[in-house]
């Protein structure tokens, strides 16, 4: 890993010298946009709107929009005189309970190593920090931004989650919550139901990205040459049933088959997931047994309709013979 930042944490009258380091990475499978025809990349230039000419990126400055199509522009040296007092440091500012902290302000996560001489008073404080069960609320600024933060412990190393403000989060204002709903007490308890048969422990490396191993396996194969075969389509989600409490029921036997367990009640009458699995499972044998009914009946077809024929073919002499026998004979 390479260090993004340099600085110290302050704790009181302690400063301790560490090396930001970035604790998460994106896996996603990246592509460049390439011309279709030959496979050459396609780039992009900077010009300008107005004399239309390409611009470097030292004559790149920031503009703020006014509105009505007027810019007011900074420069570095506007930036520059900004007061960012923890440019350098990472300020604790007190201790709260994590509980306290609402996770939608969570937005990027760092590693901190301690630098040179300050790997005693970074345990001592990583220590401290962990028997207190709190989290400290800092202020950093990074990257010419100076962010509220917190500091806790993480697999024995101090982790850094840097925070939103709590005006960049957005109030939901919908619809529905004006509406005057009522939830039945037994659709509350069977969703509770719900709820624990599909309790677990977490276990993150028990979920997998499918879509992007899917697409690594369309890359491997095109560099291959080999032919891409199709995966596996999942079974189809049944259609939402009008009754709650029915698909409420159904959702915990389906549940409570995954795991292996038996069914609550017994058979009992089927629901409406499982009928539905029974005509769609019935739907084929039918279609089945019908084919096979139509391949023996056309055999039996042919062998009748041949068998008219011949009599047929058989009883036209003799009625020519009859015919002549009956003619009248001519006198000279």
């Amino acid at each position: 890993m390479r260090a993004i930042w340099k600085g110290a944490v302050s704790f009181g009258l302690v400063s301790i010298g560490v090396k930001l380091y970035s604790a998460t990475e994106e896996k996603d499978i990246r592509f460049h946009q390439v011309h279709r025809s030959d496979g050459g990349r396609i780039r992009y230039k900077r010009t300008c709107s107005v004399c239309g000419e390409e611009v470097t990126y030292d004559d790149i400055a920031k503009g703020y929009d006014l509105g009505g199509g007027e810019m007011v522009i900074l420069t570095d040296e506007d930036f520059a005189e900004l007061p960012l007092s923890t440019s350098h440091a990472i300020d604790v500012l007190e201790f709260v309970p994590a509980e306290q902290v609402d996770p939608i302000l969570y937005n990027k996560a760092y590693f901190l190593e301690p630098e040179g001489a300050a790997t005693k008073p970074y345990v001592l404080l990583r220590d401290a920090l962990a028997d207190s069960e709190r989290v400290a609320i800092v202020k950093v600024a990074i990257r010419q931004r100076e962010q509220l933060a917190t500091l806790r412990v993480r697999e024995g190393v101090l982790l850094l989650n840097t925070m939103l403000w709590p005006d960049e989060v957005r109030t939901p204002d919908f619809g529905f919550l004006d509406e005057d709903l009522k939830v039945r007490p037994p659709e509350l308890a069977m969703a509770a139901s719900l709820i624990d048969s599909m309790a677990g422990e977490f276990d993150p490396d028990a979920f997998t990205d499918d879509y992007r191993a899917a697409l690594q396996e369309v890359i491997d194969a095109k560099v291959e040459g080999r032919e891409v075969v199709q995966p596996e389509e999942e079974e189809a989600a049944p259609a939402a049933a009008v009754d709650l409490m029915a698909a409420l029921k159904a959702s915990v036997e389906r549940a409570r088959a995954a795991r292996g367990e038996a069914p609550a009640g017994g058979a009992g009458e089927p629901t409406p997931i499982s009928a539905a699995r029974s005509a769609k499972k019935a739907a084929p044998e039918k279609k089945t047994a019908e084919k096979k009914a139509t391949k023996k009946a056309a055999p039996a077809k042919k062998t009748a309709a041949k068998k008219t024929a011949e009599k047929k073919a058989a009883k036209a002499p003799a009625k020519k013979a009859a015919a002549k026998k009956a003619a009248p004979r001519k006198t000279a």
